[in-house]
């Protein structure tokens, strides 16, 4: 397999990132593929390959206040017509920014599946661009970090986390790459304790003053802010206090290393606090062979290989909790961990207490917990990667046409074999998954996609039947139940974006309703039931009633005197009668009704009380005439008037007016 490796930094650089690199790189050649290293060089021209044509370097920029890391521009054509003549089968990027740019350039150019490794969390890295010290700068670096983490992601086939803390990052970010959790290996043999490593070690704890009655507590790596060693520092200063036969010698270089020397100082612990500088790569197993175990205060590793280095060296790690130590650090069987300087002081004691029995047991546990970490794995698993890459990248389907519509996207795609397909997909996927006219959309992405399309098209009917007319949750829910072939999973989803979007607000959707059926003159209860039948809770009914003027007597008595005028030849009695039936029915209560009829003002109606009978009791004679007669008809219609509650006295006089037939 040819294998482009993309990196902004690599050997002789020395940091997490460029010792990655390196080992991948080897560890692939001598499983027998064809790699290349594209990385930076301090200078200026066009790139320059070294003597063995394996490793293209690009002029850039060295940066120093960031540990002289080389800056390059991801504009460089002549470098990528060299990356042509190679004929890769796969790039891996080890890098977002420069080259990581320039690696994505060129997988598009030149039509290469794209595997990207995330070594370096950035959030933990924003301090470096914040130079006011605002929170309000911090808060947006870091969301600028997550758009371009997302941004950069999904550009590639693959992506591969060195850690669980890593990938949980990264499905944060929203990330819809496959994710690979692959930490780096390294080869082990050459942490392993030897005799003359020993040898070694010892001319080290000779020079930096270390008595053999003495501990040492070393640190590797780079000395910056985000590495904490300010609290290590103040943790050895109170050992000091009770107990001056620990020493820490801090190996490595950074931009915080004149601040920290100082700090020493000041904290009069200089004479056990000492700085060994920074050191080649085939120097540092000796250093930590000369430990008796290995410190780091950070909670910004990716994967922490220092640590793996330091176990792999057979020395206990003392360091703060943090994820990616989960299945390294086992308490009191492969180091201790710490919180603070006052935790560090009482570590410091379980260290210098242990006896030669405890410090051969912890020296094998340490062993045994670092083999998984072997590059042989690592290797394998990353050509796995590759492999998959490979396989994605030769099933991908191109975005010939892009067409919005309304919420929804459709997507005119061809594949290689120049079969057409069309695809409905979300806005919301549609930019968060990066789609453009032009692009590239994996086979697994299509197949996913397509069973999202029904959803797509659900929620593309229920924006048209919102639109013609509001509605509460609870009756699109029932209405997508029943009307598509949706899931419950899959309707949720619908639901929640319908009201994500504002479509669907069951608060909106009451507040409304109760000011309509308020106008309409709709008494609570009537209200309360409407909505409690459209799904509305009854907490946010009572919530809105509460909120919204308390106009029911003002309704009631616009209601009521609506009423009574339809009312025409009705006694008293059964106009207050029927007006309260109708109330309630609407929705006003019992107390309510009477109490607003009883203020009623029927002066005109109790003067036409007489009036009123005559006319019903001509109707009850007309009726029953033609089966009744005589007495019995009489008696018909008193019963009828009495029914229409009017006054029995009123009704005698009214039937003595009338002629009836003996």
């Amino acid at each position: 397999m040819k294998i482009g490796l993309f990196s902004d930094t690599f050997p002789p650089e020395i940091n997490g990132v460029a010792n990655s690199t390196s080992i991948l790189f080897h560890g692939l050649i001598s499983a027998g593929h064809d790699v290349y290293v594209v990385t930076t060089r301090k200078g200026r021209g066009f790139c320059e390959w070294d003597e063995d044509h394996r490793i293209l370097r690009l002029s850039g920029v060295e940066l120093k206040q960031l540990y002289g890391y080389v800056a390059t521009t991801p504009f460089h054509f002549n470098a990528l017509n060299e990356i042509k003549k190679l004929d890769l089968d796969v790039i891996h990027v080890q890098t977002e920014f420069g080259v990581g740019i320039f690696a994505r350039m060129c997988a598009k150019q030149l039509g290469i599946p794209l595997v990207s490794t995330y070594h370096t969390i950035y959030e933990d890295y924003t301090h470096y661009a914040n130079f006011i010290n605002s929170h309000e700068v911090d808060i947006a670096a870091k969301k600028m970090v997550a758009r371009l983490s997302k941004m950069y992601g999904d550009s590639c086939q693959e992506v591969i986390a060195p850690s669980n803390k890593t990938k949980e990052l990264l499905l944060g970010y929203r990330l819809k790459t496959n994710i690979h959790v692959v930490p780096t290996g390294l080869p082990l043999e050459k942490f392993y304790p030897s005799a003359e490593g020993e040898e070694i070690a010892n001319q080290i704890r000779k020079e930096f003053g270390v008595l053999e009655n003495e501990k040492l507590v070393v640190y590797v790596g780079r000395i910056a802010e985000e590495k904490s060693l300010d609290l290590v520092i103040r943790g050895f200063a109170r050992s000091k206090e009770w107990n001056s036969t620990i020493k820490l010698l801090v190996v490595g270089s950074g931009p915080d290393l004149d601040k920290l020397i100082s700090l020493a100082k000041d904290l009069s612990c200089d004479d056990i606090v000492k700085f060994a500088g920074k050191k080649p790569s085939d120097e540092v197993p000796n250093f930590y062979h000369a430990g008796d175990a290995f410190i780091s205060a950070s909670t910004t590793e990716t994967q922490g290989m220092t640590y793996i280095e330091a176990l792999a060296s057979g020395i206990p790690l003392l360091a703060r909790p943090d994820e990616v130590l989960k299945d390294l650090l086992i308490e009191d069987k492969t180091g201790w961990y710490f919180e603070d300087e006052d935790d560090l002081s009482t570590v410091i004691k379980n260290l210098l207490n242990i006896d030669e029995i405890k410090k051969q047991e912890m020296k094998k546990d340490c062993l045994d917990k670092v083999k998984p970490y072997s590059s042989k794995v690592f290797i394998e698993r990353v050509l796995e990667v590759y492999e998959n890459a490979m396989h994605v990248y030769e099933n991908m389907h191109e975005i010939e046409d892009v067409r919005v519509k309304n919420d929804a996207v459709i997507l005119y795609l061809i594949n290689d074999e120049k079969e057409e397909t069309k695809l409905i997909v979300s806005l919301d996927d549609y930019y968060n998954m990066g789609f453009r006219k032009g692009g590239k959309i994996s086979n697994d992405v299509v197949n996913l996609l397509r069973k999202k399309e029904i959803g797509v098209q659900a929620y593309e009917k229920c924006i048209r039947r919102i639109a013609q007319k509001d509605r509460t949750i609870k009756e699109m829910y029932d209405w997508l139940t029943m009307n598509t072939e949706c899931d419950i999973e899959t309707i949720n989803l619908i639901i929640e974006r319908l009201e994500d979007k504002g479509y669907l607000n069951d608060s909106r959707y009451t507040e409304d309703s109760i000011s309509r059926m308020k106008i309409a003159l709709f008494g609570k209860q009537r209200i309360i039931k409407e909505l409690k039948k459209r799904g509305i809770p009854y907490e946010l009914i009572q919530d809105k009633l509460e909120v919204l003027p308390d106009d029911e007597y003002d309704n009631a008595r616009k209601y009521a005197n609506k009423i009574r005028l339809s009312l025409r030849d009705d006694s008293v009695r059964m106009k207050k009668s029927k007006i309260v039936q109708k109330m309630m029915v609407r929705g006003y209560s019992a107390d309510v009704s009477w109490d607003v009829v009883s203020q009623l003002d029927f002066s005109v109606d109790e003067m036409n009380e007489l009036t009123s009978l005559r006319r019903c009791a001509s109707k009850a004679k007309r009726r029953y005439s033609r089966k009744y007669s005589s007495t019995e008809l009489r008696n018909r219609v008193f019963r009828y008037c009495a029914a229409q509650g009017f006054n029995d006295e009123d009704i005698y006089v009214i039937l003595d007016e009338m002629e009836w037939q003996d």
